[in-house]
C-alpha cells in the first residue's frame, strides 16, 4: 500500500494560491522567505523516490516550468516522477511520465495507492485536498507555513470540508520565519469540542 502525503505552502490565514490566476494579487508571495535550508527540508520530505498526484491546473502550471528547470535534485525528482493527473482530458497530457486518474477520482486514487511504488505526493488543489481527507486517503500532511497574512486567495481546505483530527509528527522552524509541520491523519474530529489546556 502506497502512502499519500499532502504538501502545501500556506499563509497564516490558510491561503495556498501562489499564481496570478483569477486576479489573485499576490503571485509568488512565498519567494522572499525561501532559502537553501528550507529547500533542502522540502526535498528531504519528498524522499529519494516519489510520484505525484496533481490536479489539472497544477499539472499545467508545472509542465510549463519543471521540464525547462536546471537539473538538480528537486527538478530531476519531479521530472522523473509519474504524474497521476485528475483531468477530463487525459489525451492532452504531454509532460510525462503521466497517467490519468480516471473518471471516478476516489476509486482511481484508491487503485493507485494499492499498487506497489514510491509514496505519492500531492501539491496544490484545495479541491483534491478536501476530497482526500474526507475519504481517508491522505496519510500525512506537511504544512510549510509562512509568516504572512494574505486575506484573499484559495484556501487549503475548501468551504464545507469535513472535520478531521490530526496528530503532530514533527515541527521545525526556519530562520526565515517559515515553520514546517508534519501531521498524521487521525480520523474524524470529535463531534463535540472539548475545552482543555494545551
Amino acid at each position: 500500500m502506497r502512502k499519500l502525503k499532502i504538501m502545501e505552502h500556506i499563509s497564516l490565514d490558510g491561503v495556498i494560491q501562489s499564481s496570478g490566476e483569477d486576479d489573485f494579487p499576490y503571485a509568488d508571495w512565498t519567494v522572499p522567505y525561501r532559502t537553501p535550508a528550507g529547500r533542502d527540508e522540502v526535498l528531504a520530505a519528498h524522499g529519494e523516490r516519489f510520484d505525484l498526484l496533481l490536479g489539472r491546473r497544477t499539472y499545467d502550471m508545472w509542465s510549463g516550468y519543471w521540464p525547462k528547470a536546471p537539473s538538480g535534485p528537486m527538478a530531476d525528482g519531479i521530472n522523473a516522477a509519474t504524474k497521476y493527473v485528475v483531468t477530463h482530458r487525459p489525451e492532452s497530457l504531454e509532460w510525462g511520465p503521466f497517467e490519468g486518474v480516471g473518471p471516478d477520482i476516489v476509486e482511481g486514487i484508491r487503485r493507485i495507492k494499492s499498487q506497489d511504488g514510491p509514496k505519492l505526493v500531492l501539491w496544490g488543489s484545495s479541491t483534491l485536498t478536501s476530497m482526500l481527507l474526507e475519504h481517508g486517503l491522505a496519510d500525512e500532511v506537511m504544512l510549510i507555513v509562512y509568516p504572512v497574512l494574505l486575506g484573499a486567495g484559495k484556501r487549503f481546505f475548501a468551504e464545507g470540508s469535513p472535520a478531521r483530527a490530526f496528530e503532530l509528527v514533527s515541527t521545525k522552524a526556519m530562520p526565515s520565519g517559515v515553520i514546517l509541520s508534519v501531521y498524521k491523519a487521525a480520523g474524524p474530529s470529535p463531534s463535540r469540542a472539548i475545552c482543555a489546556p494545551v
